[in-house]
């Protein structure tokens, strides 16, 4: 099964699991965060991981990991100088995706409608047979982008 079709697969299950299938009307929307791994603040992250209860040498693993991260760009063959990275959690590794997923792990608080996290791509389901249902998703999407 490819992955775009896994997605979907289990997006409309989540949606006939937790609206029925008793005919309502069903929104998804589907939200790619732009470059959501590069934002994520250090800072911000090694408190979440905190509050979830990481502490000890694993923590520390984790601080030395991000820590003192330093890249440069290069552009038809001329480098720049190397900055130090504040932000993001690297990509291609198997730790980053994880600890993004630790981060947005709230995101979902004070949403109305059903919410499917992986990674950056966020799904957002609500059933949608009238205006109040309409008013309760886009209420959603407001939450979501402040």
């Amino acid at each position: 099964m490819t992955t775009e079709f896994r997605s979907l697969y289990d997006v409309c299950s989540i949606a006939k699991i937790e609206h029925g299938d008793n005919g309502d009307n069903v929104d998804i929307v589907y939200l790619d965060f732009a470059k959501a791994f590069d934002k994520v603040p250090h800072q911000r992250l090694i408190s979440e991981l905190e509050a979830h209860g990481i502490k000890g040498k694993v923590l520390q693993w984790i601080i030395r990991w991000l820590k003192d991260r330093r890249q440069r760009v290069c552009l038809h063959g001329d480098y720049s100088g190397w900055q130090i990275v504040w932000n993001g959690v690297p990509q291609g590794s198997v730790l980053g995706p994880v600890l993004f997923l630790i981060f947005i792990n709230d995101l979902d608080c004070g949403i109305i409608s059903s919410i499917l996290k992986s990674a950056d791509d966020t799904k957002l389901i609500s059933t949608a047979n009238n205006q109040e249902d309409s008013e309760v998703l886009q209420e959603d999407l407001y939450t979501l982008s402040n």
